[in-house]
């Protein structure tokens, strides 16, 4: 342990800080890229004629492209350095975001949303990686926050600066704001970074099969994931075939790493029992930011009927949370053990989902307020210890690598998460619908006095009573079965944040951070 301590602690100077204030604004557009088109999905889906197969794909590509990019970014790192590596990532995704919003078909609008997703996958590890080499351990009480709080509060916004964009003004707007702010962080990038050398030698060593494997790997991991929930899985010939792509060219990646001296990924650090333990928790973090996002909005669409800017107001409670935590997140992870702090905030995060649990179809904005203020405040409690955890007791040499794989872990729950909570969503559905129309039948007194009201309430507004009666009990039935799915959904989250609140007393605190002058 005593090696990363020995190493001369990093110089700070106003150059590198701004350099990294450029990089984390970076990192926000392209994590907020993944959300703000997801409440928007309609408008854009009418502006291109796209079917509703289609425009899916339109989350899909960058997600895909982002997830294969991630893990590759230590490599590209190392070989091009931070600054050439951001400066290019930056700048493409200027480009691409761009086309985006120029695209005038869906097969356009996907292949840009792809390449912007790739590039923008280079920006995020980089500034992980940064925070945790250029800042000295005693500065990670205000470095940690700040990255946590992007990370988490980008995806959560998300929704609702895309709802307020294409509400104001047209859906190409959710691309086209990122063109100035591109083109600044991509000369900040160039003039500021200056944090490591170019190893070009690298380059002729690059392993272009192990590229193509995990490109394989991870896109159809991810395919297989978003797809399979809504085709029946394998009942789907595509997900069936990209299943076996991703098994193939997941044995070849693993192989690949294992036996080249300079692999395209590097797991050495899960040799470290805290990065291998944090990343379990970053999975984890995975699916309660990236699950809970999507489950607030999709409730409010589905039962309550709000609107894109509506649903964003709803949702924006948890966003202002985390800003408002971050700051006091950091002070706490500089005085307290991060263990029992990575504790309260899973109890927390569990207590919001269990708040949750007792959702009725008339829900709105004043029932989730307090679980969504829980929300964000446990976000940010857990999200800083994560990092200082994970990685605060890497050598500096393994940081790049370790970072890629620590934020893919994140966005691998996301999409594991998500595939999980939408077949929940649909199965547990099915199953309350079928037990509701099996106790709601001719016999049942009750009903009939329901049917009997709305039957009565319809023919006086000159309307056919029975018939619309029937119809009306149809849609209750399934309304009711839907919250149900939804409670069986928070249920889950709830037991499984409160079991890893258990395994947080496992990690051990890392002795760089507490020597650096935190205490």
């Amino acid at each position: 342990m005593s090696a990363p301590a020995a190493q001369p602690e990093p110089e700070m100077t106003p150059r590198r800080i701004a350099a990294f204030f450029v990089m984390v604004f970076g990192m926000f557009m392209a994590i907020l890229d993944i959300q703000i088109v997801s409440a928007s999905l309609p408008e854009i889906q009418a502006g291109l004629g796209a079917s509703s197969d289609e425009i899916s794909w339109v989350q899909t590509s960058y997600l895909i492209a982002e997830v294969v990019m991630i893990p590759l970014s230590g490599l590209l790192g190392r070989m091009m350095s931070t600054r050439y590596l951001f400066a290019v990532s930056a700048a493409g995704f200027t480009a691409a975001s761009f086309m985006c919003a120029t695209s005038s078909s869906i097969t356009e609008m996907i292949l840009w949303r792809a390449v912007q997703g790739f590039l923008g996958g280079g920006m995020i590890p980089s500034v992980f990686a940064a925070a945790f080499t250029i800042f000295p351990p005693s500065k990670r009480a205000i470095v940690s926050p700040m990255i946590g709080l992007v990370a988490t509060l980008a995806p959560t916004v998300g929704p609702t600066v895309g709802g307020y964009l294409s509400h104001a003004m047209s859906w190409h707007w959710l691309f086209l704001v990122n063109v100035p702010a591109g083109i600044l962080v991509t000369i900040g990038a160039l003039s500021l970074i200056d944090f490591d050398k170019p190893e070009w030698s690298l380059f002729t060593s690059f392993d272009w099969i192990g590229l193509g494997a995990l490109a394989c790997f991870l896109g159809g991991m991810e395919f297989v994931l978003e797809e399979g929930p809504g085709n029946d899985w394998f009942e789907d010939e595509m997900v069936l075939i990209l299943f076996v792509v991703m098994v193939l060219g997941g044995i070849v990646t693993f192989w690949r790493a294992f036996t080249l001296k300079n692999p395209i990924v590097d797991f050495s650090a899960f040799a470290n029992t805290n990065f291998a333990v944090g990343s379990v928790f970053s999975f984890v973090m995975g699916i309660g930011l990236y699950g809970m996002t999507y489950l607030y909005p999709l409730y409010l669409a589905q039962i309550r009927g709000y609107d894109s800017l509506m649903t964003g107001q709803t949702v924006f409670v948890s966003g202002m949370a985390m800003f408002f935590t971050a700051p006091i997140a950091g002070m706490l992870s500089s005085k307290m053990d991060l263990r029992l702090m990575l504790l309260l905030g899973f109890l927390g995060f569990g207590t919001s989902s269990w708040m949750l649990t007792g959702m009725t179809a008339d829900w709105d904005f004043n029932e989730l307020l307090v679980p969504q203020i829980l929300r964000g405040i446990s976000l940010m409690i857990c999200m800083v210890p994560i990092n200082n955890l994970a990685l605060g007791t890497l050598e500096r040499s393994k940081m790049k690598n370790a970072s890629g794989l620590y934020n893919l872990m994140r966005n691998l729950g996301g999409a594991v998460g998500l595939a999980v909570i939408n077949t929940l969503l649909t199965d547990r559905g099915a199953l309350h619908t079928a037990r509701l129309s099996e106790t709601i039948n001719w016999s049942n007194p009750e009903a009939l006095r329901q049917l009997d009201l709305m039957a009565a309430n319809l023919t006086a507004q000159g309307l056919d009573g029975p018939r619309g009666a029937l119809s009306q009990m149809v849609a209750r039935v399934a309304q009711q079965a839907t919250v149900m799915s939804f409670i069986d959904v928070f249920t889950l989250i709830t037991a499984l944040f409160v079991g890893l609140a258990v395994l947080a007393l496992a990690m051990k605190p890392p002795r760089a951070a507490a020597g650096g002058g935190g205490h």
